[in-house]
């Protein structure tokens, strides 16, 4: 490979956007650096705009790899590139332990890469304003956030039904398949024309938060606020303050209250689809284990890119971390609550090797998200 890197372009100042460009003493290798989190704690997140003459492949190297929040999640992994936005391929990586390299040629002058195929700020409203204006749905301004922007929440169906039905995704702002998911989910429950949809409109109400971090999410940060925290680490005490945005949805949460909660996550090393229980609350209980298997069947017999086998280890007994959302909701709500984690590389079950796990895998994961609530909705 011996293509000049002098005229090639490295550009993260927009919109989700986080890489560094280094100095570099070789031509052949484009050196590069994930921006940290506020804070310095988290970073792996990364996407980042190539401006070069096309059909020239160059070569890039992540060289902080090895310090990222979540290492191990880059044994296996392929980046996600594009040259129009819309269509994401993976294109195979090499980690030594140190550095995560790749090479990329592209057909045309411009190429996006990506830890996973991003979901912008734009994006998100381009959604709001879609479902806002459909039959039926409500979209409520919840608070704003440490940067001033909009904490948006949408209600579907009729608030007075008795049965709650939460769904929140990007606690974690890098993890942009949650709101891929939350796409997928949201387009099949605005569709007035599905008869699934209505009969579980006649039975529940339906809250969304399809993005819980919008600030992280447009500073192109993996894990916390612009304040640095945690969001899935504030709900037993959150702040106006440092995690406005948990502050106003479990506000909300509490003036509606919930029947059933889904948090929607991704997971950097784990190639599977899995929910996550709260086992280790003091709430927990028989009524609440048996619904828990049920509805993990259901998505299983449903969509196959779901699975039971592997998922993360049970918490003992009363040793529940209530700063999690799930914990806390389940406690408080005395009701089911899950986390349902994706992977950024693929599912070793049901793999891809074009596109590994994609927008188009988790939006349908959402989509069938409500197959599986219908086969327990009586029981909530």
């Amino acid at each position: 490979m011996n293509a000049n890197t002098d005229n090639v372009v490295i550009d993260s100042h927009f919109d989700g956007g986080n890489i560094r460009r280094l100095q570099s003493d070789d031509d052949n290798v484009i050196r590069l650096s994930i921006e940290p989190d506020a804070g310095g704690q988290f970073f792996q997140w990364f996407f980042f705009r190539v401006v070069a003459p096309r059909n020239t492949e160059y070569r890039f190297q992540i060289e902080n790899a090895a310090g990222s929040s979540y290492p191990g999640g880059w044994e296996n992994y392929r980046v996600v590139v594009s040259s129009d936005f819309k269509q994401w391929v993976r294109r195979d990586a090499r980690y030594d332990g140190r550095s995560l390299s790749f090479d990329i040629c592209s057909p045309g002058d411009v190429t996006w890469v990506a830890y996973f195929a991003p979901y912008t700020l734009h994006q998100h409203q381009q959604l709001i304003t879609r479902c806002a204006s459909c039959a039926g749905v409500n979209l409520t301004v919840l608070g704003t956030t440490v940067d001033g922007r909009s904490i948006d929440a949408l209600t579907i169906g009729d608030p007075d039904k008795q049965l709650k039905i939460w769904t929140i995704a990007r606690q974690h702002p890098g993890e942009t398949m949650a709101q891929w998911w939350m796409e997928g989910y949201l387009d099949r429950l605005c569709d007035g024309n599905d008869p699934l949809v209505n009969a579980l409109l006649d039975k529940a109400v339906f809250y969304v938060v399809p993005n819980m971090n919008p600030d992280g999410s447009y500073r192109g940060y993996l894990r916390t606020n612009a304040a640095g925290v945690n969001l899935n680490r504030e709900w037993n005490e959150p702040s106006r303050q440092h995690s406005p945005e948990v502050f106003y949805v479990r506000k909300m949460m509490q003036e509606t209250g919930v029947s059933f909660s889904l948090d929607v996550h991704g997971d950097e090393a784990l190639p599977y689809n899995f929910v996550a229980g709260t086992e280790g609350t003091a709430s927990w209980n028989d009524h609440r284990s048996e619904l828990q298997d049920a509805f993990k069947q259901n998505w299983q017999s449903i969509n196959s890119d779901f699975q039971t086998q592997v998922g993360y280890p049970l918490t003992p007994a009363g040793r529940a971390n209530y700063g999690i959302c799930s914990n806390y909701v389940a406690e408080h709500f005395d009701c089911l609550a899950l986390t349902l984690e994706m992977p950024f590389k693929d599912t070793e079950l049901t793999p891809d090797e074009h596109e590994g796990w994609s927008v188009s895998r988790s939006k349908m994961l959402g989509s069938t998200f409500l197959d599986a609530l219908d086969g327990i909705i009586d029981r909530l």
